[in-house]
């Protein structure tokens, strides 16, 4: 049986961590690759940098953040954040990162998870999903930091880029981000089960049992979080010990 995954998110803005509601009304939240760190020996499964500011600003990645992050860090790690390019997505690897995540520029251009699959292996491409909800069962993809309206269906964008290759959807309920309300539980069961590969759920957590409904009620393989974990609420061990009580079968060491 596979592990499930606990993932910290630490979304990134001109070089610091932040922490906003509904993708806005950012506050800081530390320096990136200290709270890297942290979370690494605090026993994360994974931890994934989102460089939330670089497609609405027209720029690269930051491939600083990432060099050092790797440097001192030795779990999985995924980037994403204007990565457009075949090229971005070799460049990242080579600073350090693990994984690749296309958001934007997959929405625009599809193939581009194919070409980067291709060269790299489907395991190390992430597609990210941002979704809003537009009516009951139905839910539509945001781009540019939720700023673009596509008119794209989430769940057929889903099964488009694993079509594709993508070996992954790092799925955020827009509607849900940083509310504390709980993962939005119908888009996640609605992805999950339309694809065969792992669904990380994000978007919403604010209690560890939203955690365990993101795995038993969303079907997602793996869960992830910021606000509860950057500001202390809750510790990566409260959350695996908490899952594993519920059945979750977790990665304790």
């Amino acid at each position: 049986m596979l592990k499930t995954r606990i993932i910290p998110c630490l979304d990134v803005a001109d070089g610091r961590v932040v922490k906003g509601v509904n993708f806005i009304g950012l506050r800081d939240a530390g320096d990136p690759v200290e709270s890297a760190k942290a979370y690494d020996a605090a026993g994360a499964d994974e931890i994934t940098f989102l460089d939330i500011h670089a497609t609405h600003e027209n720029r690269g990645t930051m491939f600083d953040v990432v060099r050092r992050t790797a440097e001192q860090c030795f779990v999985p790690l995924t980037v994403g954040g204007g990565v457009r390019t075949r090229e971005d997505v070799r460049a990242l690897l080579l600073a350090g990162a693990d994984k690749v995540s296309f958001n934007s520029a997959a929405v625009a251009r599809p193939d581009v998870i194919a070409e980067a699959a291709e060269q790299f292996g489907s395991q190390c491409i992430v597609c990210a999903i941002d979704a809003k909800t537009v009516s009951p069962g139905k839910w539509e993809i945001f781009t540019h930091g939720g700023r673009r309206a596509t008119g794209i269906d989430a769940v057929d964008f889903a099964r488009t880029v694993v079509a594709k290759g993508a070996g992954e959807i790092l799925l955020t309920s827009m509607d849900r981000d940083g509310t504390k309300s709980g993962f939005n539980l119908p888009l996640t069961r609605a992805i999950s089960d339309a694809v065969n590969v792992p669904v990380i759920a994000s978007g919403g957590v604010g209690t560890l049992d939203h955690l365990v409904e993101g795995v038993t009620k969303g079907g997602a393989s793996a869960v992830l979080a910021a606000s509860i974990f950057h500001f202390g609420e809750f510790s990566i061990q409260q959350a695996k010990q908490h899952m594993a009580a519920a059945g979750i079968p977790m990665r304790l060491t």
